[in-house]
């Protein structure tokens, strides 16, 4: 009897642990399986250094891409390259400087590129930032609007005459369910005024899918397409500026409570490598995908009249001349 009672709790903690894990596997959502090679094929990756852009570096060099790697700490760029290289036996990983937050950097980036490789399959519009305190990038845009989509947009539109070159060629633009509530303050797209950092957030998720969609338009009949994903709620370092995230509390209350619903970055960067590879979608564009499928957009981000706006918005003040505007336009 007196061995009965701890052989009970031994047997009921195993099943809600052989439980949790089984959520925690359910909830990692769809893995991406066909086992596509990609050699020859160039990629470049934002924010590859850590979270899901380094797991989707690590996936897509194990398929034999060349991949480049851009970002914006070269010391954790070199050691996330380091390790995959290492581990992928792939040579052909590249760490390059591009931060997303100055215009200058980014034309640097796009300069080199060209200078080095003549050819572009996959841009994966990946780094980003979530929630931080009000600040400005180096042109003075919001921190948010300026990273996530100026900075992408600018990039994108660089690279659209090496892309179409290469075609079929594929843009991934790493986007989020926070889309759902955004709205593009067309009052004060800056936010200087009132700042609310989840609203600003979110704002910048809208312009990703926005972004996409009038692109897609753009690029019809090139042999470039365009989606965007939503990789889930994942446990990487965007998070580092909601404090409810990093505080005591959350330690000990709310991340072992929440941690069966979160995806790991190997998780959260399966529908971005099924975007960027998959056959299906070879002709597929304009989209929006969650869990390795189509998914809907909130009604906002299908308004055609405001992504045109948001476009003519973002030429302006990424500067993109009339001969970037020429050569896209081909």
């Amino acid at each position: 009897m007196s061995l009965r009672k701890p052989i009970l709790w031994a047997s009921a903690i195993g099943t809600m642990a052989g439980g949790a894990i089984l959520i925690k596997d359910y909830c990692g959502g769809k893995r991406y399986e066909n086992p596509i090679m990609i050699d020859n094929k160039t990629v470049i990756i934002t924010g590859a250094n850590t979270g899901i852009g380094k797991e989707t570096a690590r996936e897509l060099a194990k398929r034999n891409g060349k991949v480049i790697m851009a970002c914006r700490d070269m010391n954790k760029c070199e050691q996330a390259r380091e390790e995959i290289v290492l581990e992928t036996k792939n040579k052909y990983v590249y760490c390059r400087m591009c931060d997303l937050s100055s215009q200058d950097s980014i034309r640097k980036f796009v300069d080199e590129f060209k200078k080095e490789h003549d050819k572009l399959h996959i841009l994966i519009n990946n780094a980003g930032v979530m929630r931080c305190p009000q600040s400005k990038t180096k042109e003075g845009i919001e921190m948010q609007l300026g990273v996530n989509h100026m900075g992408h947009f600018l990039l994108t539109n660089l690279l659209l005459d090496v892309l179409k070159k290469s075609a079929p060629s594929r843009i991934i633009n790493v986007s989020s369910i926070a889309h759902m509530r955004g709205v593009i303050n067309t009052e004060d797209l800056n936010y200087d005024k009132n700042y609310d950092g989840s609203r600003a957030y979110s704002q910048s998720k809208l312009a990703n899918i926005l972004f996409t969609i009038e692109l897609a338009k753009r690029l019809k009949g090139t042999g470039v397409t365009v989606n965007a994903v939503h990789p889930g709620l994942v446990d990487t370092e965007i998070t580092r500026h909601m404090s409810y995230f990093s505080s005591y509390l959350s330690g000990f209350i709310l991340k072992p409570l929440i941690w069966m619903f979160i995806k790991n970055p190997r998780q959260g960067a399966q529908t971005t490598v099924y975007a960027a590879l998959d056959p299906s979608l070879e002709n597929v564009t304009g989209k929006y995908f969650s869990n390795c499928a189509e998914s809907r957009t909130s009604l906002t981000a299908q308004d055609e009249h405001l992504a045109r706006w948001l476009w003519m918005v973002s030429e302006k003040w990424t500067k993109i001349d009339k001969k970037t505007k020429l050569e896209n336009s081909v």
